[in-house]
């Protein structure tokens, strides 16, 4: 029996029968290609869209968030292991494919609109391992005129990017540091990832915000530089920058200082990308949304979600400074 090739992420695994791919979920069986717990949701919640993090996505609303189980990376400090990584007791290619009883795609869409939300959002794991069942929910979605967004660590095959874009209004991607970086802790590459940003980046219709964790020690001077170039090259207007503090198999190392990521996050602004924010942080002042032209601080928080809704009515009228008339970046309103 011929080998079938996975085209999901940009590993492009070619399995034999019988055989899974680097992310432990997608499996060639009898002739074709399956998602190993498809349809078995192992976190669901109704979450603040700021906690994705999305602050220029619709701030001030609820979205209904979820995740089956698995991811394409073997990141060393993974925040959610227990429902991503093969070492986990929960790796659905423990039991086989089969999920007795899955939650199909339209029960979750009934879900998301008894919660209220308008965003269903697919987060937690990683969404790429698992984007046949993503795409039918998101169409699903999309049909009851609510909006999709997918949280991810970028890292798509060319196909598997044209197919999501069709169905996703927002992307967090996580851009995880340079290419050594992503060979040594996380078992990726940073090119695939920077072609997927600088496409989303150019559509007018997608919302595009970039996350990086900052390992201290790891996470250098010149390489946060380096990263703020490459992302500012490619038009990214939204960068979190967040402390890492101890997990999985990284618990070793210190959490990082307050005082390192603030001088990583005056480097990313001097290099001009628009709008930086600090995540896992007490530094406050780094969680305000500005207006670039005139520097009106257009959001006070992002914390609370009911001041940042009204502040949006009042300073940011159809997306522009209430002060100047300059365009901010995202989509504000429904």
């Amino acid at each position: 029996m011929s080998s079938l090739q996975c085209d999901f992420c940009w590993h492009q695994c070619v399995l034999s029968e019988g055989k899974t791919g680097i992310c432990g979920i997608r499996k060639h069986t009898g002739n074709s290609l399956v998602t190993l717990g498809f349809g078995e949701v192992v976190a669901s919640g109704v979450d603040p869209i700021e906690k994705k993090p999305m602050y220029h996505f619709l701030p001030g609303r609820k979205t209904f968030s979820f995740a089956l189980f698995g991811c394409n990376y073997t990141c060393r400090f993974c925040q959610n292991h227990r429902i991503s990584q093969t070492d986990s007791p929960s790796w659905p290619g423990r039991t086989g494919h089969s999920t007795p009883n899955p939650t199909t795609p339209r029960k979750l869409v009934d879900m998301m609109e008894r919660s209220g939300c308008q965003i269903m959002s697919y987060t937690y794991s990683e969404p790429l391992v698992w984007q046949d069942y993503m795409l039918e929910v998101a169409t699903l979605v999309r049909d009851k005129g609510k909006l999709n967004c997918m949280v991810t660590n970028g890292s798509f095959s060319p196909r598997a990017l044209q197919r999501i874009l069709g169905v996703i209004d927002a992307f967090n991607i996580d851009v995880k540091g340079d290419d050594r970086f992503y060979r040594e802790y996380c078992g990726g590459a940073l090119q695939p990832v920077l072609d997927a940003v600088e496409t989303i980046a150019a559509r007018r219709d997608t919302v595009l915000e970039v996350t990086t964790l900052l390992i201290e020690g790891i996470h250098t001077e010149r390489m946060v530089k380096t990263l703020a170039r490459q992302l500012a090259d490619r038009g990214v207007q939204v960068w979190h920058l967040s402390r890492f503090f101890p997990h999985y198999r990284m618990t070793a190392l210190p959490q990082t200082s307050e005082g390192f990521l603030e001088e990583m996050l005056l480097i990313a602004e001097a290099v001009g990308i628009p709008h930086v924010y600090a995540g896992n942080s007490a530094l406050y002042a780094w969680e305000k949304t500005v207006c670039p032209a005139c520097h009106k601080t257009l959001i006070h928080s992002h914390s609370y979600a009911g001041e940042a809704f009204n502040e949006i009515q009042q300073n940011i009228p159809g997306g522009v400074c209430v002060i100047c008339g300059q365009h901010i970046y995202g989509r504000f309103n429904v």
